[in-house]
């Protein structure tokens, strides 16, 4: 294919500038299992993974020897944009740390949620105990890191949990010594097994600061008929201490576990074991559960009104998002591409391309999206042709071999449709009397060739 550097733009028009241009619902369906069981496999040690540039193989997570597992997290955090990740060393002493990212909000960034998981363990693999919640929190900062949100989310993965909630507590403390504005800790402790096929879970609080505020607010997510949940809720009150919620009750901050129902004996027989596998998970629980998790996040973030979507056609990709300044990225390189600055990007070789969005003090970026269209056939210089050009007033198109309707699709410089036909004549005429002068592109197409001009209008 050419190297053509004009742009065919497709419009998103919004019903109202006060809904979100990205539902909640789009952002719960984001989620995505595969991704969290590629992280529960890694992180439980039942595969080999990437740290440092180094494959490894995390054997386990107990307290006294989890550098490995806290380098892991780490880096996957670091990864993702729009996050600031700290160690936050255990009163200052070197190999106890819990990692902390931090998602600023841009409306009010004093105005703080966490999501939070231990990620220490007693023995090898313990997949429920606790790296099923440690993928859930990784999974939910993937999607939500690329979202402008309102407020601020901390996404907050404590160590020394299993030798007396030692990370959390340090963590709470310092938190009430710099009156932290946090509004919500949502805890994640063993969320993965079902043993009964029944779909309950449980949240535990109790009436501290906001608490029974945040179980309601869970329950209405799950409760809301588009979002199709099927899973039942046990509340807990007062539900146990025994988890890093309770060390946020001790400072009055709100607080709640969810997590599988030990309110029903439901819990996992391999507690505390290396029995605590990945295949004795029960993944369609899980998963439902996790996104609920996420509706209740992401509900509470408050996305800002950007697109950050993409659409696909055979040659083109296309911000959904109007209005904002562009620039596409190669994520195979994970470099911006020189000059492609536009709503729309027309790839000249196929890979994986991201647009990354300013809108004011927003940035978003897209999902990598896979081009591999570029199998479509070009027509020949032979088969089809535009004149004159520069055109005043009537665009002949003339095109041999026709074997089906042509589509026709003018677009003026900002990516506006200014017309469009369907035509199964060998030469049509587009009048162009009405339109102003300056630079148009037109597209034609079928279902399996394609061409690409740029007109000038005197």
């Amino acid at each position: 294919m050419k190297n053509i550097s004009f742009i065919i733009f497709s419009f998103l028009l919004f019903s109202s500038s006060f809904m979100s241009a990205q539902s909640i619902t789009e952002v719960i369906n984001q989620m995505d299992l595969d991704s969290l069981q590629l992280t529960l496999r890694e992180f439980s040690g039942e595969q080999p993974t990437i740290v440092n540039g180094n494959e490894v193989t995390i054997t386990n997570r107990v307290y006294s020897n989890n550098d490995l597992a806290a380098d892991y997290l780490f880096q996957k955090l670091d990864n993702l944009d729009n996050l600031t990740v700290t160690n936050q060393l255990i009163n200052g002493e070197a190999g106890r740390r819990n990692i902390i990212a931090t998602q600023l909000g841009k409306t009010n960034p004093d105005d703080i949620y966490i999501i939070c998981a231990h990620y220490d363990a007693v023995a090898d693999y313990c997949a429920d105990d606790n790296a099923s919640g440690t993928a859930t929190v990784l999974e939910i900062a993937r999607i939500l890191s690329t979202q402008c949100l309102d407020n601020t989310i901390v996404y907050a993965l404590w160590d020394e949990e299993e030798i007396g909630l030692v990370g959390a507590g340090y963590y709470a403390n310092q938190a009430a010594a710099n009156n932290d504005n946090i509004l919500g800790v949502l805890n994640i402790d063993m969320m993965g097994y079902d043993g009964n096929n029944d779909n309950n879970f449980d949240i535990d609080v109790r009436d501290v600061a906001n608490s029974l505020t945040m179980k309601d607010d869970i329950i209405a997510i799950l409760n809301t008929p588009e979002y199709g949940f099927t899973l039942d809720v046990n509340v807990v009150n007062p539900g146990t201490t025994a988890s890093d919620h309770s060390r946020f009750w001790n400072q009055d901050f709100s607080a709640v576990l969810v997590g599988e129902s030990w309110e029903t004996n439901d819990q996992t027989p391999y507690y505390h074991s290396s029995n605590d596998t990945y295949n004795t998970l029960n993944f369609p629980y899980y998963f439902e559960l996790s996104k609920v998790i996420m509706g209740y996040m992401v509900t509470k973030a408050g996305l800002i009104n950007v697109d950050n979507t993409v659409s696909q056609n055979a040659t083109t990709l296309t911000a959904n998002q109007d209005l904002v300044s562009y620039q596409w990225i190669n994520c195979d390189t994970n470099t911006a591409i020189a000059g492609e600055t536009n709503q729309s990007f027309i790839p000249t070789i196929n890979g994986s391309y991201a647009v990354e969005i300013t809108s004011g003090s927003c940035v978003e970026k897209s999902a990598c999206i896979v081009f591999d269209s570029l199998g479509l056939q070009e027509f020949d210089a032979a088969e089809i042709s535009f004149y004159p050009n520069p055109v005043q007033e009537n665009l002949v198109v003339e095109m041999s071999n026709l074997q089906e309707d042509v589509m026709l699709e003018l677009y003026d410089i900002t990516g506006k449709m200014v017309l469009s036909k369907t035509s199964s004549k060998s030469k049509t005429i587009l009048n162009l009397s009405n339109l102003g002068s300056g630079v148009y592109f037109i597209k034609a197409s079928t279902s399996t060739k394609f061409s690409l001009a740029k007109i000038l209008k005197d």
